[in-house]
C-alpha cells in the first residue's frame, strides 16, 4: 500500500470550513488537483472572488477545476487524467454522480460537519445549534450516491454549551477536520479502517439556511429563541421588528428569575444589562443588538442613541 506522500488525492471543497483539511492534505499527502465551485460576486461591489479553497490551491501551485456541472463526461474525463487514489470532499456544495464516485481507486471520503446519521444535508452546523444539541462533531464517511448516506468511518466530538454560537462551532469543528482525515487515511492505507453502516431510521435532514431562518417567533420558549439567536450568529443573524424597524439580535441570555403575564414579544425591562422580552415560555434578555442604521453593539451602547420603552413590542411580520 502507498505511503502518505505517495497517495494521489483530489480534494473537493469550497468554503473556509474546508481549508484546514486541505492544508493538512497538502502538507502530508500528494494533492494533485482541487475541485471547487465557480467564482462568485462578493461584497458591496459584487467583485468576482475565488473561493477560499481555490485561493489556497493557487497559492500552493495545485491545479484547480471549477466545473459548472459535475454531471458531464468532460468533467469525469478531466478527473481520470490525474489517476487519483482517493477523493476527499469537504463542503463542496454539489452532489457527485456515481461515475465520478467510481473514479478513485480507494474511493471517496467525505468530512461531514455532524455526528451522523443525524443532520444530513447542507447546513448541519446551524441546525445543531438551533435545535439545542448538547454535543457536536464531525464524521468521516465513505461516500455513496445518497445524501450523506455512506458508511461511517471515524468521528470526533465536542460538547456544545449553551453559550456557543454557530460561528464558534464552525471554527472548532473546522480545526478538527485535519487530524481526523489523517487518522482516517492512515487506517485506510494500513487496512485497519472499519466501515459502519448508518442507521437510516435515526437520520434527519438539515436544509439550507436563508435570511428568513433568523425570524424570531416570540410565541416559542425563551430557550428556543436563545438557541435560534446563537444558531444564526454570525449568519444570517436573528431579527425582529420594533416600531417598524428591522432589528438584528446578536446575542442573548435567559432571564430565569423573572416572570410576566404580558404577551410574547413585549419588552418588560430596559437597562444597561439588556432588554428583557416576554416569550411563550420564560423571559429572554437581549445583550447585543443592531438597528437598520447602526452597527452591532451592546444594548448599553445602543441605548445612548436610541430610545426603547417598556411596553414596546417586538413582532414577527407575515412572510418572514
Amino acid at each position: 500500500m502507498k505511503s502518505f506522500k505517495e497517495l494521489k488525492i483530489i480534494f473537493m471543497g469550497t468554503p473556509e470550513f474546508a481549508l484546514p483539511v486541505l492544508t493538512t492534505l497538502i502538507t502530508n499527502c500528494n494533492v494533485v488537483c482541487v475541485v471547487t465551485k465557480t467564482d462568485k460576486p462578493k461584497g458591496r461591489g459584487n467583485i468576482i472572488t475565488p473561493s477560499p479553497v481555490k485561493q489556497a490551491a493557487i497559492d500552493a501551485g495545485i491545479d484547480v477545476l471549477q466545473p459548472q456541472s459535475v454531471r458531464t463526461d468532460e468533467f469525469a474525463d478531466a478527473l481520470r487524467k490525474y489517476d487519483a487514489d482517493l477523493f476527499v470532499v469537504v463542503a463542496y456544495g454539489k452532489i457527485l454522480p456515481q461515475d465520478v464516485l467510481d473514479i478513485p481507486k480507494l474511493g471517496c471520503i467525505n468530512v461531514h460537519a455532524s455526528i451522523l446519521p443525524k443532520y444530513r444535508g447542507s447546513a448541519p452546523l446551524w441546525h445543531c445549534v438551533i435545535n439545542g444539541e448538547k454535543e457536536v462533531g464531525i464524521t468521516t464517511m465513505m461516500m455513496d450516491f445518497g445524501m450523506d448516506t455512506g458508511d461511517i468511518l471515524l468521528m470526533s466530538k465536542i460538547p456544545l454549551t449553551d453559550e456557543m454560537t454557530m460561528g464558534d462551532v464552525h471554527d472548532e469543528l473546522s480545526k478538527m477536520g485535519g487530524p481526523l482525515i489523517l487518522e482516517t487515511i492512515d487506517k485506510l492505507i494500513s487496512g485497519n479502517l472499519i466501515r459502519i453502516k448508518q442507521d437510516h431510521t435515526k437520520a434527519s435532514y438539515a436544509p439550507m439556511i436563508s435570511r428568513q431562518t433568523g425570524s424570531i417567533d416570540w410565541s416559542k420558549s425563551a430557550w428556543e429563541i436563545h438557541n435560534l439567536i446563537r444558531g444564526t450568529n454570525p449568519f444570517p443573524v436573528s431579527y425582529s421588528y420594533l416600531n417598524d424597524e428591522r432589528i438584528k439580535i446578536w446575542s442573548s441570555v435567559i432571564a430565569e428569575s423573572i416572570e410576566s403575564n404580558e404577551e410574547p414579544g413585549t419588552i418588560i425591562e430596559v437597562s444597561q444589562k439588556g432588554i428583557d422580552v416576554v416569550t411563550g415560555n420564560g423571559i429572554i434578555r437581549i445583550l447585543e443588538i443592531q438597528g437598520e442604521s447602526s452597527k452591532k453593539m451592546f444594548v448599553r451602547d445602543y441605548l445612548n442613541g436610541h430610545k426603547i420603552t417598556i411596553g414596546n413590542k417586538f413582532v414577527q411580520r407575515n412572510g418572514d
